[in-house]
């Protein structure tokens, strides 16, 4: 993990890569707990009998069961000292490139895009990542925005 003393220090950090969480892997609990929260029940997600048939071989991950490990990653990635407080405010730009499926390990890659002074903080755009292990492509790609608030 990259640790940052300060915004400041975190700021003059732009335009470099933070680095990469560790693996884990993507389990049929996960999938399914996840369609349980969502009601996103579709066969190619939570029935392993009819997906092993399907077009995947198995059953995969929904593309927002992907894109929601990026809050996870993060906070393995780096940390900014004296951040009282971090609200994610969107999402510029998010791209599925391929299915993840059960079993496969995955974890984020970020680079930091840019820290600008807002009235209530600094907004902070992330360019983050999902890869699977013995994948070229990466699953998922997402710049997300966050004010960062020193406490």
């Amino acid at each position: 993990m990259r640790r940052f003393a300060s915004l400041s220090e975190f700021a003059a950090a732009t335009g470099e890569h933070l680095g990469d969480s560790p693996w884990r892997e993507v389990t049929q609990r996960q999938i399914g707990q996840f369609a349980d929260a969502t009601g996103d029940h579709q066969w190619i997600h939570v029935d392993p009998e009819r997906a092993a048939d399907g077009p995947f071989g198995t059953t995969i991950a929904h593309g927002y069961l992907t894109l929601s490990l990026v809050s996870s990653f993060l906070p393995e990635i780096f940390w900014v000292d004296g951040v009282g407080m971090a609200v994610n405010v969107g999402l510029n730009k998010v791209r599925f490139h391929s299915p993840v499926k059960v079993g496969s390990r995955v974890r984020g890659s970020a680079d930091l895009v840019s820290v600008k002074n807002s009235p209530a903080g600094r907004l902070v755009t992330i360019k983050v990542g999902v890869q699977v292990e013995g994948e070229r492509r990466p699953a998922c790609v997402a710049e997300t925005l966050a004010l960062y608030v020193e406490g």
